[in-house]
């Protein structure tokens, strides 16, 4: 709203007192009252239209469900909720038959061909490294017998030998 002070609402207060007068000045702060009410009023008019048009319009229900898909608490809850029907389940044991037994392994995930595809993973990644790793290791072993034949001395003739002669 305005940013008015108790100076500056002085200072307005004492020109209206010398502008409009003594004896007019509380007629005046009556009718400025009253325009301000009318303000208010009008505003708070407008705030419950637009509120009710919102209404109409169904705005609330988006913000709950949005809010609602926002809220990890909740989510976490759903989520556990359409994982497992406590209902269906006996915790004590007392109904042993086939019928009162929860049907929630009918929902449940498949692991065999998860671990299926895990083992075909893991066989794959340990054959892999293990052809990189003997590469390697013959890489190696070509460099240092290359490293060997290159700072091997040559062999100088014998000392009884006679370079002419040969």
């Amino acid at each position: 709203m305005l940013d008015l002070g108790w100076t500056e609402l002085l200072l307005i207060g004492i020109v209206a007192l010398i502008v409009v007068g003594p004896q007019e000045l509380p007629m005046m702060f009556r009718t400025l009252g009253k325009f301000t009410a009318r303000l208010r009023a009008m505003a708070r008019d407008f705030t419950r239209a637009m509120e009710d048009a919102a209404d109409e319009a169904g705005v609330k229900d988006i913000a709950k469900d949005l809010k609602k898909a926002t809220n990890p608490k909740e989510m976490g809850m759903d989520a556990l909720k359409d994982a497992v029907d406590f209902d269906e389940i006996d915790p004590f044991g007392e109904n042993d038959d086939a019928e009162s037994k929860p049907k929630s392994t009918a929902s449940a995930p498949e692991t065999q061909p998860l671990s299926e595809e895990r083992a075909e993973a893991a066989r794959k990644i340990r054959e892999s490294t293990a052809a990189k790793a003997t590469a390697r290791l013959e890489a190696e072993a070509a460099a240092r017998a290359e490293a060997d034949t290159q700072s091997a001395p040559e062999p100088s003739p014998a000392p009884d030998a006679d370079p002419s002669k040969a």
